[in-house]
């Protein structure tokens, strides 16, 4: 058995002192006043003043294991590398699902690379052709900002989306889907797969299937329980939490849980203004007492968890996205995003500080508490959250999945927001995966379409300053 000490210990390697990059240099040139960034020459990213960039790599490159790197970048974790200072280890997921002629995935055209691959570490072969999703893990030099080692590490799967790192070194990735065996799939997907980021090859794909299945989104994991909290990507989605019967061992089961509203049972908690069903307008700082109730038929055959949780008094939210885990007055919270929340409908981001008792039976005589962090006032104050991370001084770091341009945005403890990059490239692709180097220096992100991965330096600490400043006066 896994103690809480051994996942306080592990999880705060993630502090570990590292040199910073030494060769990121992003090619700028000119602030744009619109958005108060400077412009990229090479039309890649837009970045706040001071701060640069690199490519590290992209769809198309050939890897370690002789695959190519799939496109559809999604959510990403960053671990450090035990006993090595220069360099971390990447887990990223990759969005795609099934397709006739294998375009973007790690197999090339026509799968021509697949013949190398042992069969029996693919999930889901649907047929004669494998799902393109899962994941992959790149070995990086943060010396001389390259990648040393990449290779597939999961395959098989559906529309890895989002997922979140263990404080025990491995990534939760998970299926943003529910689509069930049939002509297609030869197997139900929907779940999340553990995927440890030291492994040096693809690992067994074993779904996690005690954590559910639905449209998973993202997951975080509290360091001091164990306890493994997900959101799930429907307009009228639930917030879960899975108690394993052994922390830090999750396939060996667990109860699955969704949050409840104490004063407000089936609360509709995603303030759009066309709302008519148990609305509770929440409004920023405001915390509500929370219970759990545990969801039964986890497989959900008719694609219904989240109908199970609801009629059992289970609160919604709009489109439950990214996940992060804070440690704030020596406590964890955790936050996460409600890509299409709020009154604008842009989005809201939820924080959730767990009992001191969280999971255990008395619980209820001191819960948890829910409050809303902050929510998007309009496009321009921030569109449709979706992947976050904390920052090493805490902010919450977001990126856009929005209909026009997207950004990456910062929040500060104090509410404020404030721009540190925008997508440059044609076509207003999404940005996700963002996480940060061990020694909190670097932001890695993704840029999904055409899928290329960067990484991100300048002054964490001084652009959030200068945003409380700003909101002060």
């Amino acid at each position: 058995m896994v103690s809480r000490r051994h996942f306080i210990q592990r999880a705060g390697l993630i502090g570990m002192a590292l040199p910073g990059l030494q060769a990121l240099s992003g090619c700028v040139s000119g602030t744009n006043p619109a958005t108060g960034l400077v412009a990229d020459a090479s039309g890649m990213l837009d970045l706040a003043d001071g701060f640069s960039y690199s490519v590290l790599s992209r769809t198309g490159d050939e890897m370690s294991d002789g695959l190519l790197e799939p496109g559809a970048h999604d959510g990403m974790a960053c671990f450090p590398v035990e006993g090595d200072a220069d360099r971390c280890l990447l887990v990223r997921n990759h969005e795609l699902e099934w397709n006739e002629a294998g375009e973007r995935g790690a197999f090339g055209p026509g799968f021509a690379r697949l013949g190398g691959v042992d069969r029996a570490r693919i999930h889901d072969w649907g047929g004669d052709k494998p799902f393109l999703g899962g994941t992959t893990t790149a070995l990086v030099n943060l010396r001389s900002g390259r990648v040393e080692r990449s290779h597939m590490s999961l395959i098989g799967t559906s529309r890895n989306c989002a997922g979140g790192p263990t404080p025990w070194g491995s990534w939760l990735t998970c299926e943003e889907t529910d689509e069930r065996a049939g002509e297609r799939a030869g197997k139900d997907h929907g779940y999340v797969f553990e995927v440890p980021a030291d492994a040096t090859g693809t690992v067994e794909p074993a779904p996690l299937v005690g954590m559910g299945r639905f449209v998973h989104e993202a997951a975080a994991v509290d360091a001091s329980t164990g306890i493994v909290y997900m959101t799930e990507d429907e307009g009228d989605g639930l917030f879960y939490r899975y108690v394993p019967d052994t922390p830090g061992i999750l396939r060996r089961g667990g109860r699955l849980q969704a949050l409840v509203i104490r004063a407000q049972a089936g609360a509709n908690l995603t303030n759009h203004p066309d709302a008519s069903d148990r609305v509770v307008k929440a409004r920023p700082g405001e915390a509500f007492d929370v219970d759990w109730v545990t969801v039964a038929d986890i497989h959900a055959p008719g694609n219904d968890l989240r109908l199970q949780g609801r009629a059992m008094g289970a609160a919604i939210f709009a489109r439950g996205e990214g996940m992060a885990v804070a440690v704030e007055a020596q406590r964890t919270v955790i936050y996460f995003a409600s890509t299409s929340g709020g009154a604008a409908k842009k989005g809201q981001i939820w924080r959730y500080v767990p009992s001191e008792n969280e999971g255990l039976p008395y619980e209820r005589g001191g819960p948890g508490q829910l409050s809303l962090f902050v929510e998007s006032a309009g496009e321009s104050h921030f569109d449709y959250a979706d992947n976050i991370v904390a920052s090493p001084g805490g902010d919450i770091i977001m990126c856009e999945d929005g209909d026009g341009d997207n950004y990456l945005r910062g929040v500060t403890r104090k509410g404020s927001v404030y721009t540190i990059a925008r997508n440059a490239l044609p076509g207003q692709s999404e940005l996700c995966g963002a996480c940060f180097s061990p020694d909190g220096s670097t932001m890695f992100v993704n840029i999904q379409n055409p899928g290329i991965t960067l990484a991100i330096r300048g002054d964490w600490a001084g652009l959030s300053r200068k945003a409380d400043e700003a909101a002060t006066g």
